[in-house]
């Protein structure tokens, strides 16, 4: 229920920030947010409590954020925790963020790779990536896993292409015990 109401929420926001020419401050608001919420979990433990009263919570909130974002962000800050949502806050922001690129064309791809990628790999990912979703720009989020042995994962939104060594193996591991049972 609360991703529902995050995901209305963060909708809202998109279209009063469109409307008041300020799409782009909100979503850097929004980024700044998720990751100072996503880096204290002490914040977020408050935002979600139930006890901690409602003017404490808006007592943190502006002593993080005040004056460092926009008057839309402040004002949204304050109409949800005093609507007693605060707990969805940080998934709110999430939404945004999600709902922004959407709009933008811009898609998100995860990258998990047994060495670091270098440039020439990484810009054929992008262009690989930009003509199968026909997406307008595309952010990679880099992981290295040693266990992969060699090649990479490629995951863009629900759709996972695991060109990995240790994936191989483990396919041919599996076709020689079923030519062996």
């Amino acid at each position: 229920m609360s991703s529902k109401a995050a995901s209305r929420y963060a909708k809202s926001l998109i279209d009063l920030s469109t409307e008041q020419n300020a799409l782009e401050e909100m979503k850097n608001d929004m980024v700044l947010f998720e990751e100072i919420v996503d880096n204290n979990s002490e914040l977020e433990a408050i935002l979600k409590n139930p006890i901690v009263p409602l003017d404490k919570k808006l007592g943190i909130l502006n002593n993080v954020f005040g004056g460092k974002v926009h008057k839309i962000t402040e004002s949204f800050l304050k109409l949800v925790v005093n609507k007693g949502r605060a707990a969805i806050l940080f998934e709110t922001s999430k939404q945004f963020i999600s709902q922004y690129q959407l709009i933008k064309g811009i898609v998100t791809a995860e990258v998990t790779s047994a060495i670091a990628l270098i440039d020439a790999t990484r810009a054929e990912i992008v262009s690989l990536v930009k003509r199968e979703v026909g997406a307008k720009e595309v952010i990679i989020k880099e992981k290295v896993d040693e266990k992969l042995i060699g090649g990479f994962i490629l995951k863009v939104g629900d759709k996972q292409f695991d060109a990995s060594i240790a994936s191989g193996l483990n396919k041919l591991k599996k076709e020689f015990a079923q030519g062996i049972a």
